[in-house]
């Protein structure tokens, strides 16, 4: 059977997909808003058609608040953000959210190529660990550190406000000069100092990413990581404080829920999909972390 591929939106895509299309949206993205855009949160959220189901997108997107709150679902956990904090979903990763949170701040969606023109794809992702899949989405900033952030933030607004992306090259300067302050203020999801532990985490979790519907045993991982099943079953433990098992359940559910949302595939072909051969062992593992079948959760789709 061919594999049927989870819809990844382009920019374009989104807005078609869950915009209104009013005319205020025109003045907010400007020409070429697929290669960068920023806008006042408060303003898109009014415009989005909640709730925003499992999905995926081309370009890493970062929330900065000012005030208030946002909460979104990204990977398998709920994130809520405050004041002084940021939120960044990698390009790729699976997120979705339903509220319509009452905050302000700064919302910007970039294309991984704004960063890599002034890098390199390697330097980026070394530079920026936010921007893989596995890192944290989480960024808290102290008062001192928030300030500049938002500073230069509006000073982009101003200028994409106003010029669109005709002054790219001071856009991305000043950007990628955000990415930077993020950074002094970014933690990893475990605050664990062994270095070698948490690098072979966070490559276990690349893989994962990569390899879901096809590899679903911890031996598979650890055979492409070069080490012994029981090694990475410590490491990754001890790092996150889930067992590999966990972590490859918890992304097959994910993955279906992305399934169950974009196509009508029937169960048994959605576990197909995920390269599980029974059925039933699928809807038992999906009821396991999703607390409901799949079938039930298909409904409640329905029904939304």
């Amino acid at each position: 059977m061919t594999q049927t591929n989870i819809k990844t939106h382009n920019t374009e895509s989104f807005r078609q997909h869950f915009m209104q299309e009013v005319p205020v949206l025109n003045d907010m993205l400007k020409a070429d808003f697929g290669k960068f855009f920023i806008v006042r949160v408060e303003d898109m959220i009014r415009l989005v058609k909640l709730p925003v189901p499992p999905t995926r997108a081309t370009n890493h997107t970062l929330i900065f608040l000012t005030e208030g709150e946002a909460i979104m679902t990204i990977g398998n956990d709920t994130y809520t953000i405050y004041k002084d904090e940021c939120l960044l979903v990698p390009a790729g990763q699976v997120f979705s959210f339903k509220h319509l949170d009452i905050n302000k701040g700064f919302l910007c969606n970039f294309h991984p190529d704004l960063v890599i023109r002034k890098t390199s794809l390697k330097d980026a992702l070394n530079d920026f660990d936010f921007l893989n899949v596995w890192a944290n989405p989480r960024i808290c900033l102290e008062p001192s550190q928030a300030l500049p952030v938002q500073q230069v933030l509006q000073r982009i607004f101003q200028i994409y406000n106003e010029q669109g992306l005709r002054q790219s090259e001071l856009i991305q300067a000043y950007f990628i000069t955000v990415l930077y302050e993020l950074n002094q203020a970014y933690q990893p999801l475990s605050g664990n100092t062994q270095t070698q532990a948490i690098k072979l985490t966070n490559q276990f979790k690349a893989l994962l990413f990569q390899h879901i519907k096809s590899k679903h045993l911890v031996s598979d991982y650890a055979s492409l990581l070069a080490i012994t099943p029981n090694h990475l079953n410590k490491v990754v433990k001890q790092i996150t404080d889930k067992s590999p098992t966990k972590w490859i359940d918890e992304t097959l559910v994910l993955e279906a829920k992305v399934l169950l949302y974009q196509t009508q595939l029937s169960i048994g072909e959605i576990a197909n999909e995920l390269g599980i051969q029974d059925p039933s062992y699928f809807s038992r593992l999906f009821k396991k972390y999703q607390k409901q079948t799949p079938t039930q959760f298909r409904k409640m789709i329905d029904k939304s």
